[in-house]
């Protein structure tokens, strides 16, 4: 999966078309994603000791990757993803800027 957690997206389909964000988590095995703040939906909560209300709480559900891309850090636009090996390491660079991303 070519994004990883801390890395800054653009929602390109679905109800937060247009909005950028933080990737709190990566479920690389799922093809998924989730950002901070966005793709909020309503969960209903029960209870948990006497006395106490149910409530309901928005989260960030996860989102597919395919329906977000990356913000480069230098040239701050949305772009794709290349890799190159620099020293025997393998790196992620900006399609548009040729930056690299680690």
């Amino acid at each position: 999966m070519k994004i990883k957690k801390g890395d800054t997206v653009l929602i390109i389909r679905g109800k937060d078309r247009g909005k950028q964000g933080k990737v709190v988590k990566a479920l690389p095995k799922e093809n998924r994603i989730i950002v901070e703040g966005l793709n909020l939906v309503k969960k209903h909560v029960k209870p948990k000791r006497a006395g106490e209300k149910g409530r309901i709480i928005e989260i960030s559900a996860p989102l597919d990757v395919s329906k977000v891309k990356l913000i480069c850090p230098l040239c701050k636009q949305p772009t794709r993803v290349g890799y190159t090996f620099i020293n025997d390491e393998k790196r992620r660079f900006c399609k548009k800027c040729k930056g690299s991303f680690n």
